[in-house]
């Protein structure tokens, strides 16, 4: 266990849309120090700077790393750097917290798992949505057993809200990996960290929900066969109208039961032979509870998301992706040996 007398002095890689909500949850957390903000362009790392007290803004993150001595880096930037940057970190001796995707190939990724197992740094991907309270709840409850054997989930995560202009990085495949990769990500890992099982085959379909001519398709119908007979259907879009709209449902069937969980704010249920409970409502805030769960990590705890989990979401999104260019089912395992 690492220990120490003063904040890990942290800094936030990349100023976008969701370096803000990782660098409030820094802020948030007691164990952690914002040390700079890192951006190639000068007028968004400014920009950064004065939204977080006049932190030092820097365009180059091996001078960052260098005049800060950081302890760790949270990095937000584009997924076609992820893997480069995930291995300058790596050799600079620091911890990091990294936007998912991992990388957008599975090479990448694997290059970011090994150059941390050879570093002896944490190397955590943000897959945030393990850190809301839904979905804790769905994972409390499954290895409480109730459910028994997991048969069937369904994941469904809809909306427009996030992307209403459709612009930016994300809607570049060669950038952001096609969106399985970019959003999609988040409901593979999901379902595998909720049923505990391996995934071995991905089947999907993407439709082009608001514009034809855009470079990805926003919405995602994405099946997945485990090893162990449960089937995973995911639906994800975020190209639905009104763009205003956000929903969505969780529903769990096992050997003992059903679990429904429409939205955070409303409690879910868990039917079984001896009748039907609710769940608690929840609500809490991910991103602080993801940035506690990196702290507990770089101080001797075990990673709530490891590099390995990190690497077979990509390979998982990479077989999305693969299976809605050809029509057909792709073994997840055919994936990862590309680049073993």
């Amino acid at each position: 266990m690492e220990s120490h007398s003063r904040p890990l002095r942290v800094l936030v890689v990349g100023t976008g849309f969701i370096a803000a909500q990782h660098a409030a949850a820094i802020h948030a957390e007691p164990r952690l120090d914002l040390a700079g903000v890192v951006d190639v362009d000068p007028g968004r790392a400014a920009a950064a700077s004065r939204a977080n007290g006049g932190v030092p803004a820097y365009t180059d993150l091996a001078e960052a790393l260098a005049e800060t001595r950081a302890d760790g880096c949270v990095v937000c930037t584009p997924n076609d750097t992820h893997a480069g940057i995930a291995v300058q970190v790596a050799e600079a001796g620091a911890h990091l917290l990294i936007e998912k995707p991992l990388a957008t190939d599975v090479a990448g990724a694997r290059r970011a798992v090994d150059a941390f197992a050879a570093a002896g740094r944490v190397l955590m991907p943000a897959h945030s949505h393990r850190h809301y309270d839904y979905a804790r709840t769905v994972r409390d409850v499954l290895l409480s057993g109730e459910l028994g054997t997991v048969d069937l989930v369904r994941l469904s995560i809809l909306g427009g809200w996030i992307w209403p202009d459709w612009r930016g990085w994300m809607l570049d495949p060669a950038r952001s990996g096609g969106h399985a990769l970019h959003n999609g990500v988040h409901l593979l890992d999901l379902v595998t960290w909720w049923t505990g099982d391996t995934p071995e085959t991905v089947y999907a379909r993407g439709r082009r929900q608001t514009a034809a001519e855009l470079g990805i398709y926003d919405y995602l119908e994405m099946t997945v066969g485990f090893a162990g007979g449960a089937t995973a259907v995911c639906e994800m879009s975020r190209g639905h109208r009104p763009a205003s709209f956000a929903r969505r449902d969780v529903m769990v069937v096992g050997t003992g039961g059903l679990l429904t969980l429409p939205w955070d704010a409303e409690a879910g249920t868990v039917t079984d032979e001896s009748g039907t409970a609710l769940l608690p409502p929840g609500g809490g805030d991910g991103f602080a509870a993801q940035m506690a769960a990196w702290a507990d990590a770089v101080e001797g705890g075990a990673p709530a998301v490891t590099g390995a989990d990190g690497l077979l979401a990509v390979a998982m999104g990479v077989a999305a992706e693969r299976s809605i260019a050809t029509g057909e089912p792709v073994r997840v395992a055919d994936v990862l040996k590309e680049a073993a």
